[in-house]
């Protein structure tokens, strides 16, 4: 084998263990309650964003977090208007907050998620 033969056997070999290397710490980042999914700090966020309720599903893995000692504040960009909404747990891998809200497709939401003992994440999602 030439030099070069070798050379691109290298190249091939070390991009597809970076490759396989990078497939396996993907999540999977799809919607599993009908929201929109956004990631930070190897977590998976759910918003799913109703007039009546806005909640934020926390998933590890696709598995729920606990959300015990959590805390979330939610920025909400429609237009000129901008409002704010803190969320809290109700269950496992849940944080939410009741009332009316104007959520809309086209909606930005701005999220700052507190996990204890983690990073805080900052997200970005714009609604369907």
């Amino acid at each position: 084998m030439t030099y070069i033969h070798q050379l691109l056997a290298a190249l091939l070999l070390t991009s597809g263990a970076a490759a396989y290397a990078a497939g396996n710490h993907t999540h999977a980042s799809q919607p599993l309650h009908g929201g929109v999914v956004a990631e930070s700090n190897d977590m998976d966020y759910e918003l799913v964003a109703r007039p009546d309720a806005l909640t934020l599903h926390v998933r590890d893995h696709g598995k729920p977090v606990s959300v015990q000692g959590a805390s979330a504040r939610l920025t909400l960009l429609q237009g000129a208007e901008k409002s704010e909404v803190a969320l809290a747990p109700t269950g496992e891998g849940a944080l939410q907050s009741k009332g009316s809200f104007q959520v809309a497709a086209g909606t930005k939401v701005v999220a700052l998620v507190t996990l204890p003992g983690k990073k805080p994440a900052n997200l970005r999602f714009v609604l369907k």
